[in-house]
């Protein structure tokens, strides 16, 4: 069973497409969090695609003390409480410690682990918990067959509802490789996988401080996740990049995710016909 299926507000399951995860890394402003939440919600609606808003309320993993981190706890979580209830759709984030679980669970439909927390069992448990979707990411360090043992330390705490997320691996210092064989290989395990696609375009560790990115590559990535199996994929977008608070270098501009999405449904639909 797919975990979405449990949250009510998610639309057009029954066309068999893809599922979207997508939003701006993190809530930046009320104005900005629901003009790009009105957008993807219009574009996914057209194309009958299940859509769930993604948007950090804090950002804890930041390379500087000077970056970027949030507007508030509550005042960001509350934003993402009102995007779901305007556009009726479900909102998922990401959390950092077990006692943030209870208060994201309060304004939200899923809860995301980390991928560099994706051991952590106080923090697994405690989103198992809460009785919400938890959506693991695989850490950059871990192997893909080893996520099955972090889903089950959710399952073993009572909850079923467990998706899996390919983030890429680390390859050397300042880059990420994307093994394909661990989508499959994930599957087997019986959860739903999600490919990040921008995130496993970072280039981390920079001399400045500041995460690169390949944004170039956003499409590569997301054809060759459809096509090895990828049950949903996970977009980070911003209508201005470059003036993005936090992760512009792997983003993908607003503007150009509809056609993005059409080229991808068709290689879906050829994908499914086999």
């Amino acid at each position: 069973m797919n975990p979405l299926a449990s949250i009510s507000k998610i639309k057009h399951l029954e066309t068999g497409n893809f599922f979207l995860l997508a939003g701006p890394c993190v809530v930046e402003s009320e104005e900005m969090t629901f003009g790009i939440a009105e957008r993807i919600v219009e574009i996914t609606n057209k194309l009958q695609i299940p859509y769930v808003f993604k948007a950090s309320y804090r950002k804890a993993n930041r390379s500087r003390i000077d970056s970027f981190s949030g507007i508030g706890d509550e005042k960001a979580l509350d934003i993402l409480r009102r995007v779901s209830e305007k556009f009726d759709v479900p909102v998922v984030t990401d959390i950092h410690n077990p006692e943030e679980a209870a208060l994201a669970a309060q304004y939200v439909d899923i809860l995301q682990i980390p991928a560099f927390l994706c051991r952590q069992t106080d923090l697994l448990v405690a989103a198992a918990k809460t009785g919400k979707v938890v959506n693991i990411k695989k850490g950059q360090f871990v192997a893909p067959s080893a996520m099955q043992f972090a889903a089950q330390k959710v399952i073993d705490a009572g909850n079923s509802n467990v998706m899996l997320t390919e983030r890429g691996t680390t390859f050397g210092y300042q880059d990420l490789v994307v093994d394909f064989r661990g989508i499959p290989e994930m599957r087997s395990f019986g959860f739903p996988v999600v490919m990040d696609v921008t995130h496993s375009l970072q280039q981390p560790n920079q001399t400045t401080g500041v995460t690169g990115g390949r944004p170039d590559l956003i499409e590569t990535i997301s054809r060759a996740a459809i096509a090895t199996g990828a049950s949903g994929l996970f977009i980070e977008t911003h209508p201005n990049p470059a003036k993005a608070l936090s992760d512009g270098a792997n983003m993908l501009n607003l503007k150009l995710l509809p056609e993005l999405l059409e080229r991808l449904l068709k290689l879906h639909s050829v994908i499914r016909s086999f």
